[in-house]
């Protein structure tokens, strides 16, 4: 599942010799930091199969249990308010071939271009992004200069490829002859068996304008992730009553010169010469893939009341931490105010790297290129607190200019998450409704009316489904979130291999009925490849979807925890945007709904040793010998 590359210089029992070597004596460090030196290295394999390094909750412990860091690798800190951090996209690079494009010279072929344009979320406008290279005389073009994109799983990024046939050295591409576009996401792209998209080329009525082939694969270097640990020796003493409890805070510096934070350590109680337990962190996450951007890193003492009391601190660069355990890794904590008013100070103690190893892990285009299926399914509130859907009071009112509450969370969910399932062909639920002829009260009824296949073809014929269903069922109650959640567990519960992932959407309105229920069937679901995101719409307070969330403390049933946080709440009202820009607005929810998808989903196939099936044959272009222009 990861393959492991030891950083030249690093292993743990190298250190204590160029230790010995450098300007800092064996006298300064601790006996605790001289034990940990001359043990072996750090084991070298800590991905899927093997045992990720945990650390006891400090303080109290409200789960009772410990936490795992091996995905995560944000350390909990009891009482301490955990921080949170954005970790940037992972990046692909797409490659652009095209075949039997439309021949606009004529004493000799095209000589086609491909320019790539995304488009903003707000404004829709579209900017152009880059250009390949010019191949001369050829309607079969591989383009050789790639596309390097962030991509996000959690938004929609739509492209826009175009195709000129090149006549002259001019940079305006209206003086030269367009060949067709095509339009597409990055998701649809990535999403697609191998990675591989394949459309027909149009812009011109009438034409055939070829077909076009872009492929997208991950880089590399986005697939990283270090194993570090740290220890300190005679940190500053700032407990009255005993020593210090320290811990570390890591920061990435981003383009503006500000810092985000991107880790953060245990706490150690009662030393000034703490080991801290080893960790991993992605190292986009560290540097965002620049070796030599800042990283900064503070000390403090914890403090129970949550004012944690400053040591000092350090910076250092992911191209240094990977020289390894050196005399070149050992950095003084350094405390400016102290500095500043005192003139025989020299440091608040030093900060010693033990052991650094990078590891390139399977990620989650991994899966998705290899074929692995995100199954979709809408559960859709039809209880009578959404008020009578004839009145525009009604949450499930259908204005025919605009999209109700519901249609929106839909298909700002659906339009982003259809892009990883071939078929295209989404299950779609309701419940709470008296449904007829019998006028019986069912929780788990599908919207297209055939129990037997409740699948819509596409996220328009969920929406087509939903409107019908408002026509011939009656609105009615309770809110049982139960059966559904239930529903597409037994479909989860059948897959044993990295096949297939489930996400359910569940839209609702109001306070649920059967807490109980739904607290296990989420507990029981935490096991299974499925996560469910709610969306609550409307004024209701939504304190119970919260405790679903399960964010804060671990979601648990009759004694039971959850396994893996697998639920996502917003509500909808967060996401109105007071200017009427529904586009905007409802990106945003998707963004925030999803975005916890590929990390839910890794941990469930790493927790299995599910590994992503072979990824087809890369592609193989059968064009002529091609001369490229510069």
């Amino acid at each position: 599942m990861c393959e492991s590359r030891p950083v030249p210089a690093s292993g743990s029992a190298r250190l204590a010799p160029a230790l010995r070597a450098s300007c800092l004596s064996p006298q300064l460090l601790s006996a605790q930091c001289l034990a940990v030196l001359a043990v072996p290295a750090l084991p070298s394999q800590l991905c899927v199969g093997s045992s990720s390094p945990t650390v006891p909750m400090f303080g109290p412990d409200k789960l009772g249990i410990e936490m795992d860091f091996g995905y995560r690798g944000m350390a909990p800190m009891g009482d301490f308010c955990p921080f949170s951090a954005s970790i940037p996209a992972t990046k692909v690079e797409l490659t652009v071939s095209c075949r039997n494009l439309l021949d606009r010279d004529t004493f000799s072929k095209s000589d086609p271009i491909c320019v790539l344009y995304t488009q903003g979320i707000g404004n829709k406008e579209w900017r152009e992004y880059g250009r390949t290279e010019v191949i001369d005389n050829t309607l079969n073009p591989d383009f050789v200069k790639k596309f390097i994109m962030d991509y996000f799983f959690e938004e929609r990024q739509n492209l826009r490829f175009d195709l000129y046939d090149v006549d002259s050295k001019s940079p305006n591409l209206a003086k030269h002859d367009f060949l067709g576009q095509m339009f597409c996401t990055l998701g649809e792209i990535v999403g697609s068996q191998g990675s591989r998209l394949e459309k027909i080329v149009t812009g011109i009525p009438g034409k055939n304008c070829g077909i076009i082939i872009v492929t997208a694969e991950e880089l590399s270097n986005c697939r990283d992730a270090v194993l570090m640990q740290f220890c300190a020796n005679k940190l500053d003493k700032k407990d009255f009553f005993g020593k210090s409890d320290p811990f570390l805070v890591f920061y990435r510096s981003n383009e503006d010169g500000s810092f985000i934070i991107c880790h953060k350590t245990e706490v150690v109680k009662n030393t000034l010469n703490p080991v801290w337990q080893a960790f991993k962190i992605p190292v986009r996450a560290l540097c965002n893939g620049d070796f030599d951007r800042t990283i900064k890193v503070e000390v403090y003492d914890w403090d129970r009341d949550g004012s944690h009391d400053f040591i000092g601190e350090f910076t250092t660069s992911y191209r240094e931490l990977s020289r390894g355990q050196s005399q070149f890794n050992v950095y003084e904590v350094i405390n400016p105010k102290k500095k500043g008013k005192k003139k025989k100070y020299l440091n608040s103690g030093t900060v010693t790297l033990l052991s650094f190893l990078v590891e390139t892990e399977v990620s989650f285009l991994d899966y998705i290129k290899g074929g692995t299926q995100i199954n979709f399914t809408v559960a859709i509130d039809f209880t009578a607190s959404n008020g009578n859907p004839a009145q525009p009071t009604s949450l499930h009112y259908m204005n025919p200019y605009q999209l109700n509450a519901y249609g929106m969370a839909l298909k700002a969910v659906g339009e982003i998450i259809q892009d990883y399932d071939s078929d295209k062909m989404f299950p779609a639920l309701g419940f709470g409704a008296k449904l007829p002829p019998d006028g019986r009260v069912c929780h788990e009824f599908a919207l297209n009316g055939n129990p037997q296949n409740p699948y819509c073809n596409g996220i328009d014929g969920v929406m087509e489904a939903y409107y019908r269903s408002l026509k011939s069922v009656q609105l009615y109650g309770p809110t049982n979130f139960a059966p559904v959640i239930n529903h597409v567990a037994r479909y989860a519960a059948s897959v044993k291999d990295s096949s297939q992932y489930f996400v359910l959407l569940i839209i609702t309105d109001g306070v649920i009925s059967d807490m109980a229920q739904t607290k296990e069937a989420i507990v029981n679901a935490s096991k299974l490849p499925m996560s469910i995101i709610i969306v609550g719409v409307g004024p209701a307070e939504f304190d119970a979807m919260i405790e679903l969330d399960g964010d804060e403390v671990r979601l648990s049933s009759r004694g039971r925890y959850a396994e893996r946080d697998i639920v996502q709440f917003v509500p909808f009202r967060d996401y109105i945007d007071r200017s009427g820009n529904h586009v905007l607005s409802m990106a945003r929810l998707a963004k925030d709904v999803l975005a916890e998808i590929p990390d839910q989903f890794l941990l469930y196939m790493r927790s299995r040793g599910f590994k992503p099936f072979p990824a087809p044959p890369p592609y193989t272009p059968t064009g002529h010998l091609l001369q490229t222009q510069i």
